[in-house]
């Protein structure tokens, strides 16, 4: 019998899982624990293995700014991390969080470790770190989500030189609902209010691009509507097929199967640009959410791809 693709990845992913085991920068009791929970999206189980690996505020030589305005909207406030000695102007990493579509938040709780991780590594690692809030849904249904990011890229684009980030190097990275966002507005090119999106750079891991290829949750529902006529031009699917702005996707090998098949149809749909397929990773041994709560940790699997994708423009 012959497996279908999306099974066929997640095979491959587990047989290159073992060689990583080997070496895996991943410690072991974690990587056990991850594997017993298997593909479930679970934040408490995740955040209890991860939060005693990240830093704790105050962070050193990091200036954090939180809470900045960016547009009209009580969520439309983001988070700036910059390091303390700035010497030229840096690429702008902006982080969009997860939460299916009616939550999440770009800090957990008020002392969490997540998502300040992510703002840390890129601070660290030659960014400017911007952490942005939007608005959920029921309340802002679609397109909410889009026109929040189109509306913090302006901003950024207007004002991130003043703390030294170049605008001309905006990164747009998005996790699960945030890579949804993501898509959304790679691909829907009217939401845009930056002349080409604004964009050098969008990063996509654990979405979701086609409404019509796997079930919708009453939360996606709430957010796209209830109607599945319109699932299809709300979709991201064939706006990444056209975009010429340089793509990354990422999955984990234990999400959830819809994920996978998500991640496969994205990258078939890149793949008919005239500039090529997106830049594909399958992180090996991690779940839904530890590929981001491993962020700033010893785990370079994932971060080593967005820095060479950043050097490289693919």
């Amino acid at each position: 019998m012959m497996l279908p693709k999306s099974a066929l990845i997640v095979v491959a992913a587990m047989i290159a899982s073992a060689a990583w085991a080997q070496e895996s920068p991943m410690p072991p009791e974690v990587a056990a624990k991850l594997l017993e929970m298997g593909r479930v999206i679970d934040p408490p189980k995740t955040f209890a293995l991860y939060a005693p690996l990240q830093e704790k505020e105050p962070y050193h030589g990091v200036k954090v700014e939180r809470d900045v305005k960016y547009g009209p909207a009580d969520r439309n406030l983001l988070d700036i991390f910059v390091p303390e000695t700035v010497a030229s102007a840096r690429p702008v990493l902006i982080f969009v969080h997860g939460g299916a579509y009616v939550g999440g938040n770009k800090r957990t709780t008020p002392t969490s470790p997540f998502y300040d991780n992510i703002m840390l590594w890129a601070a660290k690692n030659g960014f400017v770190g911007v952490n942005v809030n939007y608005r959920l849904a029921p309340l802002d249904p679609w397109p909410a989500g889009a026109e929040d990011l189109a509306t913090a890229v302006q901003w950024i684009a207007d004002k991130i030189g003043e703390r030294g980030g170049d605008p001309g190097r905006i990164y747009l990275t998005g996790h699960s609902t945030g890579a949804v966002h993501v898509a959304s507005y790679v691909s829907h090119p009217e939401f845009h209010k930056v002349k080409g999106g604004g964009l050098a750079g969008a990063i996509m891991i654990s979405g979701n691009y086609d409404l019509t290829a796997t079930p919708l949750a009453d939360s996606g529902r709430a957010y796209f509507g209830a109607d599945p006529a319109r699932y299809a031009e709300r979709s991201s699917l064939s706006g990444l097929a056209t975009t010429n702005i340089p793509l990354m996707l990422a999955v984990s090998e234990l999400d959830p199967e819809g994920f996978v098949l998500q991640f496969d149809l994205a990258k078939q749909a890149t793949c008919k640009r005239a500039s090529g397929c997106a830049r594909a990773l399958l992180v090996p041994q991690h779940s839904h959410m530890s590929q981001v709560y491993s962020i700033n940790t010893s785990d370079t699997r994932l971060t080593g791809e967005i820095l060479d994708f950043v050097k490289t423009g693919k």
